[in-house]
């Protein structure tokens, strides 16, 4: 386990990111994206492949951010670990981009939770169990001041939706929330990490999906003036 070698791609956010894992070791790239993630996506990978001098055919995964987040995002980064596995002949490791967010925090108890836009925010709870991830609250969409209630004891945030909706999730998580880092995002180096531990857990490339949480991706025109 410890030798693996993973290539990692994360897109559920504004941000795109690349990280190729070699046993402990990790480099990786990333940049604030916009819509660009097709444009950049690719080159990036090339570049962190050709500072190691490995191809596709040296690695044992390639992994992914597989949601939630962004919609287009997530078919983006899920197609082209399709595509890379197919050629490389090698499988496909799913991550949850939650749990990635959590991987990134050193507490023992995360509530992460990102902006899901449309008013709404994508959120799940975990807790770190020696080197162990258990999940206390699934990823599920929901209004900040209908989100899921802790249980008992302080749990560290992390994610952007705490710098949108920080007012409505500390009183929806009142006398819950220690430690608050909102300016974290999915980043494709934890997702290498989660990888290495989950091996088990790879599918065959045509067998890889995003996590999708919500069908409807836009707002009418109405439903944008009653938000508002």
């Amino acid at each position: 386990m410890s030798s693996s070698k993973i290539l990692a791609l994360d897109c559920s956010t504004q941000y795109c990111s690349v990280a190729l894992r070699m046993g402990d070791e990790s480099i990786a790239k990333d940049e604030c994206a916009g819509q660009r993630h097709s444009e950049l996506l690719l080159p990036m990978i090339d570049a962190v492949l050709a500072e190691t001098g490995m191809g596709l055919k040296d690695l044992d995964a390639i992994a992914f951010g597989a949601g939630p987040g962004s919609f287009t995002g997530l078919r983006i980064a899920c197609g082209v670990a399709q595509g890379l596995a197919f050629s490389a002949n090698v499988a496909v490791v799913p991550i949850p981009t939650l749990l990635a967010l959590a991987q990134a925090m050193a507490e023992a108890r995360i509530v992460a939770v990102q902006d899901a836009r449309m008013g709404e925010i994508y959120v799940a709870a975990y807790l770190r169990d020696k080197n162990e991830w258990r999940t206390i609250i699934a990823p599920c969409l929901c209004k900040p001041d209908n989100a899921p209630l802790l249980p008992d004891g302080k749990w560290a945030g992390v994610g952007s939706g705490f710098a949108t909706y920080g007012p409505a999730l500390l009183e929806r998580f009142h006398g819950c929330l220690g430690s608050i880092d909102s300016t974290r995002y999915p980043h494709a180096t934890q997702i290498a990490q989660l990888a290495a531990g989950r091996l088990h857990e790879a599918v065959a490339a045509e067998l890889a999906l995003p996590l999708y949480l919500r069908d409807k991706v836009a707002l009418t025109e109405r439903e944008r003036g009653v938000a508002k």
